[in-house]
Formats: structure tokens, C-alpha cells, sequence
């Protein structure tokens, strides 16, 4: 199974959400939890162990000028503006290449191979024999978050269950992190800005055709238009998490509230069972 958790602002507590979840589970059957918020990545605060690092290429072109006749072909299918061509002459931004390899592809002389080029690295943690961690992590200056997600993805290949702790947002890398999940678990709070980004993950979610579900975090009780908006679009709401002071301190520490207080680790549990009973309903 593939769980991406996600949600449409940042500090919602998704990654808490994330992090007491796999542990629950991890204490009765191995997880693999992949950190795809690569610009930010802070799993691995809440599972501290030692890791190993592989490193993420993409693709960059490079231009044989002993074989270029300065067409421009190259610069004008570029629509990202990655590739220039002025008076014969190449101007390239590497941040703003997709790696697409069409410009290779469209010169006529075959002066365009494509040459790696480092853009972060992925973290393997052994937490402990039934939970690891894989952290994706983006170089800085770089915008290109996908090929890094995409890797640390396919690190937890051959796993019975994968959770994607996605970055805030609807955009390129969220969209990478939600692809081929069997679900998404949308966590929000009731605040105007909760329920405005709320609509906006749910209405990607649905739009790649991922069921999905809602957690309420930070909940004051005040949850009527949260519920309403799920309700009118079939969601589920899966969990709701108060507004409680003794949860916020074990946060505050870099704690898990299932480790820490009584009962939250078969929450969490019940959590995933509802996921599951959600999925096996078809809603």
C-alpha cells in the first residue's frame, strides 16, 4: 500500500501526523516512510539514527560547438528558457533545466548529448528493524524537487506499506509525492486559511483519481464548516486531533504523543483501519 499524506498550507502538522502514524504501525508490521518534502525535510528529527546517502543526477546539456551550426533550434524548443541561442552563440541556466533531453533531440547536427548533474542526495535510516526512514534532500539554490522525490520514492520499492510524507502545497513536487499513492490523507485545522487550502489538495487529490480522507488537527471544537466542506465532497473525516496543551509540549520537544501519552498509539492505529475501511468502501 502507498499512503501520501499532504496538505494544502504548511504547519498543519502533517509530519506529525506522518511520524506518530508510522511508528504506531511499525510496532506490529514494517513501514517505510519516505520524507518527499525535499526543500524542508524533518522526519529524521523525530527518528534519529545513522544513514546512508545516494546522490540525485538529472540530465544537463551539454553543446558540442565543433559540431553546432547556431540554428537555434535547441533555444527555441526550450520553453522554460533553460537554452539560448543569440547570434550563435549558447547561454544555459542549469536551474531552470527539466531535463527533458528534446533539445538533444531536436538539433539536426547532433551537437547536444546530455551530461549528469548533482541536485541533492537521498537518505536511507535504520530506525529500527520494522521502521525505516528515506529523506529525500534538495541541494541549496536548486528548484528542481521531483527527480529528488521520484528517487527516494522508488528507494521504498518492493515494500508492503509506504507512507509519502508530501511538502505543503498543489505543486510539481506534491504532485510527484501523490502519484501512484493508493490514497492520500488530507490533514487540515479550522482556520480560514485550513478549509481554503483544504479545497484546493482536495480538488487535486480527486483530480488524479486518489480516494482521500481528512484529519483535523489542532481542532478547538469550532470544526462545522471542515465537516460541511467534507461532507459535500465525500470525504471522510478520519481523525481530529485537539487543540490540547499536553500534545503541543511533546511536540515542541521533537516527541510523538504515541509514544509519549496513553492511548494515542491505538488512535493512530484505528487511524489506519479507517484508511483501509475507507478504501475497501470505495469512498
Amino acid at each position: 500500500m502507498r499512503l501520501a499524506i499532504a496538505s494544502g498550507k504548511g504547519g498543519t502538522g502533517k509530519s506529525t501526523v506522518c511520524a506518530n502514524l508510522a511508528q504506531s504501525l511499525s510496532e506490529t508490521q514494517p513501514v517505510v516512510v519516505v520524507d518527499c518534502d525535499v526543500e524542508e525535510p524533518n522526519l529524521h528529527l523525530f527518528f534519529p539514527s545513522d544513514c546512508d546517502e545516494t546522490g540525485v543526477t538529472v540530465g544537463n546539456p551539454k553543446v558540442d560547438k565543433s559540431l553546432c551550426k547556431g540554428c537555434g533550434d535547441c533555444g527555441r524548443f526550450c520553453r522554460y528558457g533553460a537554452l539560448t541561442v543569440v547570434k550563435g552563440d549558447h547561454t544555459f541556466f542549469p536551474e531552470l533545466c527539466h531535463s527533458c533531453n528534446g533539445c538533444a533531440i531536436v538539433c539536426p547536427q547532433g551537437a547536444i548529448s546530455m551530461i549528469p548533474r548533482k541536485v541533492g542526495v537521498v537518505r536511507s535510516h535504520e530506525h529500527s528493524p520494522t521502521l525505516r526512514l528515506i529523506s529525500g534532500v534538495l541541494n541549496e539554490g536548486e528548484v528542481q524537487a521531483p527527480p529528488v522525490i521520484h528517487k527516494a520514492k522508488g528507494m521504498a520499492d518492493g515494500n508492503a506499506l509506504a507512507i509519502y510524507d508530501a511538502p505543503p502545497g498543489i505543486a510539481c513536487p506534491v504532485i510527484e509525492t501523490m502519484k501512484g499513492a493508493d490514497y492520500c490523507m488530507l490533514v487540515t485545522e479550522s482556520t480560514p486559511f485550513g478549509l481554503h487550502d483544504l479545497e484546493l489538495a482536495a480538488g487535486v487529490a480527486q483530480e488524479m483519481g486518489i480516494p482521500a480522507g481528512v484529519v483535523i488537527n489542532r481542532s478547538d471544537g469550532s470544526d462545522d464548516e471542515i465537516n460541511d466542506f467534507c461532507a459535500s465532497k465525500g470525504l471522510p473525516v478520519l481523525m481530529t486531533i485537539p487543540f490540547d496543551r499536553r500534545i503541543a509540549s511533546v511536540q515542541n520537544i521533537g516527541g510523538l504523543i504515541s509514544l509519549e501519552i496513553p492511548g494515542w498509539d491505538n488512535r493512530f492505529l484505528g487511524l489506519f483501519r479507517k484508511i483501509l475501511d475507507s478504501m475497501e468502501a470505495g469512498v
